[in-house]
């Protein structure tokens, strides 16, 4: 996996178009569970984005981690928000999440041009 972000989500997307046309249904469902789950309610998109970083940093997917940071930064939270709920992830997973900051920090660096 290439750590440049701008590669990754060029790939990210074209593969995912590519398995759009062979199993559109399963993408179309997953998708409207994606919309629904993560637009605005009791709790704002950027919180629920926060917790999906979270969930991702604990399930050590690092895909997950860097297209949920992206979705963090987009929906309005800082660097330093991410940050904290990254800090949240490591301390109810441990070490797996903590292994996974670097990862974070690569993503956040590439996507919000600290590199």
């Amino acid at each position: 996996m290439t750590d440049d972000m701008s590669d990754f989500f060029s790939d990210f997307k074209n593969h995912m178009g590519q398995a759009q046309k062979e199993i559109p249904d399963t993408l179309e469902a997953f998708g409207q569970v994606f919309e629904e789950s993560m637009s605005d309610g009791e709790l704002t998109q950027a919180e629920k984005e926060a917790v999906a970083l979270g969930i991702a940093m604990a399930k050590q997917c690092k895909e997950c981690v860097r297209l949920h940071t992206q979705k963090c930064l987009d929906a309005g939270l800082s660097r330093q928000q991410i940050m904290e709920a990254a800090g949240v992830a490591v301390m109810m997973n441990g070490g797996p999440s903590y292994a996974q900051l670097p990862e974070l920090i690569k993503a956040l660096n590439g996507l919000d041009g600290d590199e």
